[in-house]
């Protein structure tokens, strides 16, 4: 069972990210406020639930969150500025999209640059232990599954329609015989010599 809040004083919004391992396409990052009344029993870490399942969670939780927000930085930003860097300032941007202001911030993961002087704490795979940070999960998760399904008509070699920009072999073996797509990560290993590429 994840647990609904981490403090009770305080309005909290938990906020995760998407795509940070991935070679190709932005990072995503969403920010969800839960009513206290909030509960769905799919809900958990987005890497737990099914694709299906993702789907109806994000509907689910659009209609019943006080306020959510999904912000992304792209490929270009992530080589200048480092994914983890671009993590966080994607949740940053998310937390400036929500209509409600939090009081208090649940990040998942292990660090987080502080946004606005709010008070926050970070959970280690928070994802699967507080339904805000879940619910983020889900959202960032599934908006940028579509926004990867978006880019596939333009690049169908790199089959980004199921591998979503990951690093799968499949994505590799596409990377090696056709080369760098522009929406690839400059400052990853993109593949294992990283040869030069087109």
């Amino acid at each position: 069972m994840l647990e609904p809040f981490f403090q009770n004083q305080f309005v909290e919004a938990g906020c995760d990210e998407a795509g940070r391992g991935c070679l190709a396409g932005p990072v995503f990052a969403a920010s969800v406020i839960l009513p206290k009344t909030f509960f769905h029993p799919l809900l958990n870490d987005s890497k737990q639930v099914s694709e299906k399942q993702r789907v109806e969670l994000r509907i689910f939780i659009q209609e019943h969150a006080l306020a959510y927000a999904v912000a992304m930085v792209d490929h270009e930003e992530i080589d200048q500025i480092n994914i983890l860097q671009a993590s966080f300032k994607a949740m940053h941007r998310a937390l400036d999209q929500l209509r409600q202001k939090p009081q208090f911030l649940l990040i998942d993961g292990n660090r987080f640059n502080p946004y606005k002087k709010i008070p926050h704490e970070c959970i280690i795979e928070g994802d699967a232990k507080y339904a805000s940070i879940a619910a983020a999960s889900i959202l960032a998760k599934t908006y940028r599954d579509d926004y990867m399904r978006s880019l596939h008509d333009e690049f169908p070699q790199y089959a980004w329609i199921t591998n979503k920009g990951y690093a799968t072999e499949e994505h590799r073996l596409a990377i090696q015989e056709h080369g760098l797509s522009p929406y690839h990560r400059r400052s990853f290993q993109c593949l294992p010599s990283q040869l030069p590429l087109f």
